[in-house]
């Protein structure tokens, strides 16, 4: 991303016209971040809180009087019910090394806090190919233009990977049919040759129903299934209970569908399929993701440029993340899944054993709006005894359940390293202009933190600049050449890996065999099964038959187009486009509900409700809803939003979250 600065501000972001993957235009969010950076609503000062809880009453004070009282309180939480009692909750809401995973690690490492299992976005997923492939590494999207069949699976592209799209574009110009595989016929399934409207939570079986056509017809690569993959005749076995027969049954799907889609898949030389994360947030999202991975082994397309599987690049940037997160610091303590935040503060224990959270420390996310199980969330964060910080750019949903908030700056406003999950692109983050106001980089907050709290290790002295040096000095060979010199010249530098990237076309696989395992003994040993296979949801007809009768619709809740989970949601000309909260239904779930086009409806469940306005169109598979997310509660009419109806449930690899995997009724309101 490029800044024009003028005076000392901010007055342009682009893209990099010569960034091989920004190639001179960023995605509709970020185009607007000057208007953020800027926003009348930023936070300029430290608050502390007048009024009660969720009140969202606050008096300015100084940055001095805010870590005076921020020191005094947690050591008195320490002193009385024990560092443990301490919790830290951040996610991603800034991406780069420094202001997400290095003095704040190492602040909360020192002092003994409860550690955060950090698996609101990716784990299943992750998990399910480490224990296929080895790893999160994938298909190179600069390999796409040789592709001849494109599969975007359970990834809306153009709204959360829009850079990939000039990459398929030159495929589909060679030749290639790009395919959606989307229970939603989203912006992106409508500029694709094909669409095919999955049953959500399903995928795993469709997979399996492909393997077993290209079984069938003799379409495999009986060569790279000897040579680089584990279990390659118990898979087979495995795809011949998965007839199209079946698979259609499960997966809502014409046989012929299940057929072709086999058919073309074999008969493709270099497919790419890109899967994205929500297909992986439901029971069986680790295995779905994993079923999947096992495609281009079955038919080799891992030989060829633009074939394989991508659902991330980021395991290939082998960072010293060791050096920067310090672990060593402090002792062992419990661990807390950050989706189980409403249970961990309703709860005595925290839901885990050992002492109640009696601090939460909250930066690089927004809880109140984007963890499960709202409710149970706020009932946490509204207690008396519960002392809250928040570092934030604006006072969001969470930062009105705080004690203190402090300022945050901006990617525009600090230092930063930066991997990726789509290219590999390791980029450095520049400050182009002064922090606005009194805001701080999260690393000095942190760094000030523990001086106040006599936390005298020098490593909590290092400075941004020390740290980016440390994360870079890895013994990876990924990573040779990637020095602080060369960034510092160009700005970003490709990993030391070839153009465009076959991480596989030779077996190499990071997994104990070395091969692309099918049969996995590690998953055994955790008590799954060692073959890829369906895992129902668990709000599901085969499940929780009941349940489904109660609440009939499948609700997805991915991102507005011009939200990023729920950054953005406050930004006017952003918010502006997404209109209000929303639902589409399919025309005969709504017809049967008597429910019209922009009626106001209510969307329930068990857990929860919130109001929307109906948008009834046949760009939906029937049975299904999808709320566009994730709206600020504050900024909708009710104070909900869709994560009243979500569950803090865990998908089956990963301990991730279940978020589509939420049945729900919808009604006149």
């Amino acid at each position: 991303m490029l800044v024009t600065v003028a005076d000392g501000r901010a007055v342009r972001v682009a893209g990099d016209p010569h960034h091989p993957v920004t190639q001179g235009f960023l995605c509709a969010k970020v185009n607007r971040y000057v208007e953020r950076t800027y926003h009348e609503d930023r936070l300029r000062t430290p608050l502390r809180r007048t009024g009660p809880k969720g009140s969202g009453q606050f008096e300015a004070i100084t940055w001095d009087a805010a870590l005076t009282e921020i020191a005094a309180r947690l050591t008195s939480v320490v002193e009385t019910h024990g560092a443990a009692s301490v919790l830290p909750y951040s996610y991603a809401g800034t991406m780069g090394l420094v202001q997400a995973e290095s003095m704040d690690h190492r602040f909360f490492h020192t002092l003994g806090a409860s550690r955060l299992d950090r698996t609101i976005c990716a784990m299943a997923g992750t998990i399910g190919l480490r224990m296929t492939l080895g790893a999160s590494v994938g298909a190179d999207a600069e390999g796409v233009p040789e592709s001849d069949l494109v599969l975007l699976w359970g990834t809306n592209t153009l709204t959360a990977n829009p850079h990939l799209w000039p990459f398929i574009t030159r495929a589909r110009e060679r030749g290639a049919r790009v395919i959606c595989i989307d229970p939603i016929q989203t912006r992106t399934a409508l500029q694709c040759d094909e669409w095919i409207g999955i049953r959500p939570g399903t995928d795993a079986a469709l997979a399996l129903g492909i393997m077993h056509v290209v079984f069938a017809r003799g379409l495999e690569d009986a060569d790279y299934l000897e040579r680089y993959t584990l279990g390659h005749e118990e898979m087979r076995e495995r795809a011949a209970e998965w007839t199209p027969a079946r698979t259609a049954a499960v997966t809502g799907l014409d046989e012929a569908v299940v057929v072709s889609l086999g058919e073309r898949y074999g008969r493709a030389k270099a497919a790419f399929i890109r899967v994205n994360y929500g297909l992986q947030r439901h029971a069986g999202g680790g295995m779905a993701v994993r079923a999947i991975a096992c495609l281009p082994a079955v038919t080799g397309h891992w030989r060829h440029a633009g074939g394989g599987v991508q659902l991330s690049t980021s395991a290939n940037f082998q960072f010293n993340r060791a050096a920067l997160h310090r672990a060593d610091a402090g002792p062992e303590t419990r661990t807390i899944n950050m989706i189980r935040l409403g249970e961990a503060l309703t709860s005595d224990d925290a839901g885990v054993g050992g002492p109640p959270v009696k601090a939460l420390v909250v930066y690089n996310s927004n809880p109140a709006a984007v963890a499960p199980d709202r409710n149970a969330v706020l009932r946490g964060l509204a207690r008396e005894d519960l002392f809250t910080v928040v570092l934030e750019h604006f006072q969001t949903d969470t930062a009105d359940w705080a004690d203190i908030v402090l300022p945050a700056t901006t990617q525009l406003e600090h230092w930063d390293i930066h991997f990726a999950y789509g290219h590999h692109y390791v980029t450095l983050n520049r400050p182009s202009i002064a922090p606005v106001g009194e805001a701080k980089p999260n690393s000095e907050i942190f760094r000030l933190l523990a001086s106040r709290m006599g936390m005298t290790d020098p490593m909590m002295r290092d400075d941004d600049l020390s740290l980016i040096r440390q994360a870079l000095a890895s013994q990876s060979p990924k990573l040779q050449g990637v020095t602080m010199e060369t960034l510092l010249e160009k700005g970003y530098m490709r990993l030391n890996v070839p153009t465009p990237y076959l991480p596989y076309a030779e077996g190499g696989f990071a997994t104990p065999s070395g091969k692309c395992e099918f049969r996995s003994q590690r998953l055994a040993d955790m008590g799954f099964d060692p073959l890829p296979t369906y895992i129902p949801p668990y709000e599901s007809p085969e499940r929780d038959p009941a349940l489904v009768a109660r609440f009939p619709l499948t609700l997805i809740s991915s991102p507005a187009h011009t939200f990023l989970n729920s950054t953005f949601a406050n930004i006017t000309s952003l918010r502006r486009q997404a209109r209000e909260p929303e639902v589409l239904l399919h025309p005969a779930d709504a017809e049967r509900r008597g429910i019209v086009p922009g009626m106001m409806v209510t969307v329930h469940n068990d857990r929860g409700a919130f109001l929307a306005t109906a948008r009834v169109e046949p760009t939906i598979r029937e049975g299904v809803a999808w709320a566009p997310s994730i709206w600020w509660g504050k900024l909708a009419g009710d104070t909900a939003n869709v994560n009243q109806t979500t569950s803090q449930r865990e998908t089956d690899l990963g301990h991730g979250p279940v978020f589509y995997d939420n049945q729900v009724e919808i009604g006149a309101a």
